[in-house]
């Protein structure tokens, strides 16, 4: 099976006469969660369900860098660089200090516990956005089986400043991966509600206006994914997304057209550039971490350096 396949003659243009999907490291019973450390030239993932957390160096070593995990998912960096998790089994986003404390920076919405906060962006200005769909409370496999005490699935808006969460999207059925464009104007949102109301569940990304940097209106279905459903996705700096599917990583042009697909041999879950120039793309798929190099640069660092990391 050839790495890359199109019929947009576009999509060679995101591609280098060297990319070559490789598989760096299988250690994970389900992978997910992928952030680069620009420090250590470093990539840490979630197992979800194998409770712990692992990193992958440029050397090529592979360690466990967190277990128990706490069902962590989805990973970001803030502006200081300090990892944020999504901590199914927490219900919860914390934060790693630079001397390797762990916080929990919020895991209730008006006294209420959210459900499993799943994948998480953080904004230029130091906002962070995540998802809280129910997969860490549904059963025992990706946490800890439990009651909703929240009304819906939704996304959410933290000011670690002010300590403010806000809801700013509920038309969601089961919220996932999400990213900002470029300008952080648009922020995409994976609905994957298939599997679980097969008649009138979605398998699309959804797309939202953000006005004043804190709400989001005009949603629209940017693109529909499949086969399988989407979950995690990036975006680079062209505005093009890079989002996960049965098969590999289904690549949209920012007016939404399907532009090709990077084949992965696994079941895909999530990705993120990296690398010093951003132009190195991990993607995390069922047991494995993957990597390729490619002829475009990610944007979801950048708030790092103007960060003065």
């Amino acid at each position: 099976m050839s790495d890359f396949s199109s019929s947009d003659p576009s999509f060679a243009g995101l591609l280098r006469p060297d990319s070559q999907l490789r598989c760096l490291a299988s250690p994970a019973v389900w992978a997910e969660g992928p952030v680069w450390l620009p420090n250590e030239d470093a990539v840490i993932f979630s197992d979800v369900k194998g409770n712990r957390m692992f990193r992958w160096a440029r050397s090529g070593a592979v360690t466990v860098f967190r277990d128990p995990s706490n069902f962590a998912n989805g990973n970001a960096l803030d502006r200081a660089g300090r990892l944020v998790s999504c901590e199914h089994g927490r219900r919860g986003l914390s934060i790693t200090e630079a001397d390797g404390r762990v916080r929990m920076l919020v895991d209730r919405f008006d006294g209420r516990r959210l459900n499993s906060p799943n994948d998480v962006v953080v904004k230029s200005d130091g906002t962070i956005w995540f998802t809280d769909p129910p997969y860490g409370i549904i059963g025992d496999a990706e946490g800890f089986k439990s009651e909703s005490q929240v009304i819906g699935c939704w996304v959410y808006r933290y000011d670690p400043a002010s300590g403010d969460l806000d809801v700013v999207a509920t038309d969601v059925q089961r919220p996932n991966g999400l990213a900002f464009s470029p300008d952080e104007s648009r922020l995409y949102v994976a609905d994957m509600s298939i599997v679980e109301f097969p008649t009138r569940g979605r398998r699309h990304l959804a797309v939202y206006d953000v006005v004043d940097g804190r709400q989001l209106v005009r949603p629209a279905v940017f693109a529909v994914v499949a086969p399988g459903i989407p979950d995690g996705f990036t975006v680079d700096r062209a505005g093009n997304v890079f989002c996960s599917f049965e098969q590999g990583i289904m690549v949209f042009a920012p007016d939404g057209r399907r532009l090709g697909v990077i084949n992965v041999p696994e079941r895909v879950s999530n990705c993120t550039f990296g690398g010093p120039d951003q132009d190195e793309l991990f993607i995390t798929a069922t047991t494995s971490l993957y990597h390729v190099r490619l002829a475009t640069r990610g944007v979801q660092y950048d708030h790092l350096v103007a960060g003065g990391r």
